[in-house]
């Protein structure tokens, strides 16, 4: 096997740019989809909060959970780099068929099943590339994921903007309903600009990559996953049909790699297990944290739509008006500011010898986000007619973005830190089915605020969301206890760990 060291002049920045560039385009087309999509089904093919909910979830769930195999897919039978294209182009036909303006659900939910099928072949192969530029170098491993986790952000705030604009803009200026499919078109060409600059700036990721990579393609295993793939999609597409079957499948899922993780944790070798039990601790606080992501793309959103004054002002002062979907870019406008400031503590503490331990982080993380949803519960405080201040939403999205970063945006991180290098694409992918379990759980969760079809009175749905928040403003509060309680095991298996690597 080479020796993975950047032939010059292609340094460790350049090839990171070029990863995260791709990964940019890959989430401008996500989050651009995300904006729309519960509400597309609420109103556009009429479905009850409820169903979205779950439908939106089981599909975020799917989603997260396909990298466990294409991790491995990426580690033993394509390679890393082949993966994540192919990954690519499956997306951009995924986002290309939701473009198709049809009212079928099974038409939709095969398009998501294709999506599905993309980014598991995507999403954990470009953050196994990460790991692999700076591999051997944990100095900079924290800071490079937190940048790697805002420039990811620019695409998402760009394609949360755009693309609630782009529907409201088409459906006024044809007088039909073809805004939404329009929308759902743009997600497809911002796939296309990312392939096109992972081809142009190739050359700076020639050096990383797992071993099939330095092989020529096999057609015949290219042929296998295709086929596989093909499968995945219609079985996708089922389960987002029958909710029954969804459940039993995330409950599965998380059994399963529940059992695996444990079993690698048995037969890996001693100098090996304090970092993998690390590892799974604060997985397992990650899936909490991902019950209260989800919330975005659900309660959150449905309660911008239902009781958010949409027009910002100061003082009087009119200055602009969002759609509802526009909100949640907040979320990524949020995480680009911050961003820059976290990896630059970061790394001034990591050069100090102060820095905080990742487990610390994840405490203060969910201590932010239980903030954020105590702002988002006294919004009843600041309505008017059931219509709470837009300015609300951004305080909120604040803290809670705050949080995002110290929990989600090092999870990958951590990864990186306490899992050997031959198991870095599976572990990555299991990081990522955890994720898809709370994603469903979180919608589970978000339909606790479930508005029925015949309530649309603002002061009504008002203490319904706001009752919601406070509850989960307290449920944060509850993994912030739990995270400082752990602090002491994983300080211990952080030191062994550290010892014998």
């Amino acid at each position: 096997m080479k020796t993975e060291i950047p032939p010059l002049p292609y340094t460790q920045t350049r090839s990171f740019l070029t990863v995260s560039l791709v990964e940019l385009w890959e989430r401008f087309g996500y989050y651009g989809m995300q904006a729309l999509i519960v509400y597309y089904m609420v109103e556009r093919l009429g479905f009850e909060d409820s169903r979205a909910n779950l439908v939106w979830s089981a599909a975020a769930a799917l989603i997260y959970v396909a990298p466990a195999i294409g991790g491995w897919i990426g580690d033993k039978v394509l390679g890393t780099k082949r993966s994540m294209v192919i990954g690519a182009m499956i997306l951009t036909l995924g986002y290309a068929l939701m473009a198709v303006p049809t009212e079928n659900t099974w038409f939709l939910f095969s398009a998501l099943g294709v999506v599905v099928v993309g980014n598991g072949l995507f999403k954990p192969n470009t953050a196994t590339l990460v790991r692999k530029i700076y591999e051997g170098d944990d100095s900079k491993i924290d800071s490079a994921f937190t940048l790697y986790y805002m420039a990811v952000n620019v695409g998402s705030t760009i394609s949360m903007l755009a693309t609630p604009w782009i529907k409201d803009a088409v459906n006024a200026s044809t007088g039909s309903q073809l805004g939404w499919h329009a929308a759902f078109g743009v997600c497809s060409v911002g796939l296309l600009v990312g392939l096109f600059s992972v081809l142009m700036m190739r050359a700076t990721i020639a050096h990383v990559g797992s071993p099939p990579d330095e092989r020529p393609l096999d057609a015949g295993k290219l042929a296998a996953v295709l086929g596989g793939g093909a499968l995945m999609v219609v079985a996708s597409a089922y389960i987002l049909e029958y909710q029954a079957l969804a459940r039993a499948f995330v409950y599965a899922a998380g059994v399963v790699v529940l059992g695996i993780f444990i079993h690698l944790i048995r037969k890996s070798q001693p100098s090996e297990r304090a970092g993998l039990t690390a590892a799974l601790v604060l997985t397992l606080q990650t899936v909490f944290f991902f019950i209260f992501y989800q919330q975005m793309s659900t309660s959150l959103s449905l309660f911008a739509l239902r009781n958010v004054d949409l027009d910002f002002t100061v003082l009087g002062a009119h200055l602009w008006t969002w759609s509802p979907a526009q909100f949640q870019a907040l979320n990524a406008i949020w995480i680009m500011l911050l961003s820059p400031v976290l990896a630059w503590v970061y790394t001034a503490s990591g050069r100090s010898g102060r820095d905080l331990s990742i487990a610390a982080k994840f405490a203060l993380g969910f201590f932010s986000v239980a903030l954020g949803f105590f702002a988002y519960g006294v919004a009843g405080q600041f309505a008017v007619n059931g219509l709470t201040s837009s300015w609300i939403m951004i305080i909120g999205y604040g803290l809670y973005s705050l949080g995002e970063l110290l929990v989600s945006g090092l999870g990958l991180a951590m990864v990186a830190r306490y899992v050997p290098a031959r198991m870095s694409g599976f572990m990555v992918g299991a990081y990522y089915v955890a994720v898809g379990i709370s994603q469903y759980l979180g919608g589970l969760v978000a339909n606790l605020a479930s508005v029925p079809k015949d309530v649309v009175d603002p002061v009504q749905t008002l203490p319904i969301y706001t009752s919601l928040f406070n509850k989960l403003g307290l449920g944060a509060v509850a993994c912030t206890v739990i995270a400082l309680a752990v602090l002491p095991l994983v300080r211990r298996l952080t030191a062994t760990h550290n010892a014998h690597n």
